[in-house]
């Protein structure tokens, strides 16, 4: 009989691991249930709320804006970085979001 030196718990550990056939399939799956909406078209009178919303909302204010962005509404809490009125485009801690993107604003 021959003899075979004993495996260290860290070799045997690894026998047991999970094994991913796959690489980047379950990653590809949760994109895939992702429902995309369409964007949706603001009123004028909406528009202009936000409009005046924005105009008061300074640099360090905490706000909550829900814009869209990739085919869905997405929600963003944080302190505004800058805000680029030229550009119309606004940063919330490390995103920047258009103006355009913006369909509710919630000053905190």
């Amino acid at each position: 009989m021959a003899y075979r030196p004993k495996m260290s718990h860290e070799e045997r550990a690894k026998q047991f691991m999970p094994f991913a056939a796959l690489k980047g399939y379950p990653e590809a799956l949760r994109k895939k249930e992702r429902i995309t909406v369409p964007k949706k078209e603001l009123s004028e009178e909406y528009a202009e709320i936000l409009d005046r919303e924005l105009r008061r909302i300074r640099k360090n204010d905490m706000i909550t804006v829900v814009y869209f962005s990739g085919g869905e509404y997405l929600r963003r809490t944080g302190m505004v970085g800058r805000i680029d009125k030229d550009g119309r485009v606004i940063q919330v801690v490390d995103t920047k979001i258009a103006f355009d993107d913006i369909c509710e604003i919630i000053a905190e």
